[in-house]
């Protein structure tokens, strides 16, 4: 087994609300030492933080302790409460899963609370995690990171000079709402047995609306007999 399948192996496939987790206890631990670790609270406040995240979201506390749920059975992250703590408090555990020196910790976190960016993005906004002293030495850490399977290169965009990179360790859920983030099993079923769960239901209207037109017709003709009745036996009289 190489270095990199070990490291990378256990952070990959992560979901959304476990990425803005993630980034926001590296980015609290690194700007804001003395509150880190951080309470739910604090650390449901630093996810829906309307500065400095891409996109900007609403989670609840619900879906904060999921998230964290998930990263503590992943081993990414743990209960960290000090002495005379009231309030359980969490941290991340992401420089024993996946070693990375100072500036890649800086360009990752990043990644994960904005989303794809320009090397330029990545220099002006990792400066108060790690300043690069020249835009060549963020890319040569980017370079780093894209050889171990962290960070991808992308396509420039109409009208930009620029490419963009992005982090790695999220799965695609470009297509999936928002709340789906809460429910893998759901993700995880196989797309084919959709098209056989709709075709039954599409049989059985067909086969309802069918039944309703005949009960509908029979009906229809009791009505005419009940009222040719008394017209035929006034006749006969």
């Amino acid at each position: 087994m190489t270095t990199q399948t070990r490291i990378a192996a256990p952070v990959s496939g992560l979901g959304a609300v476990e990425i803005r987790v993630l980034g926001c206890l590296l980015e609290k631990q690194r700007t804001t030492p003395d509150a880190y670790p951080l309470s739910l609270n604090a650390l449901r406040l630093a996810c829906n933080q309307s500065t400095n995240r891409d996109p900007v979201v609403d989670y609840d506390e619900a879906a904060i302790r999921d998230g964290l749920h998930r990263l503590e059975r992943r081993g990414l992250t743990r209960l960290a409460s000090g002495a005379g703590s009231r309030a359980a408090k969490h941290r991340h555990l992401l420089a024993e899963a996946l070693p990375m020196q100072p500036a890649e910790q800086a360009i990752l976190c990043v990644l994960m609370l904005r989303g794809s960016q320009t090397p330029g993005e990545l220099k002006q906004r990792t400066e108060r995690m790690h300043r690069f002293a020249e835009l060549a030495d963020l890319q040569e850490t980017l370079e780093r990171m894209i050889e171990r399977g962290l960070v991808a290169r992308l396509a420039r965009r109409p009208g930009q000079k620029e490419e963009r990179y992005e982090q790695l360790l999220q799965k695609d859920e470009a297509d999936a709402p928002a709340s789906t983030a809460l429910n893998a099993p759901e993700r995880q079923r196989p797309a084919t047995h959709e098209p056989a769960r709709a075709a039954p239901a599409a049989n059985e209207l067909q086969a309802l609306t069918e039944r309703v037109a005949r009960l509908e017709r029979e009906v229809a003709e009791l009505r005419s007999t009940r009222e040719r009745g008394p017209e035929q036996r006034m006749g006969q009289g």
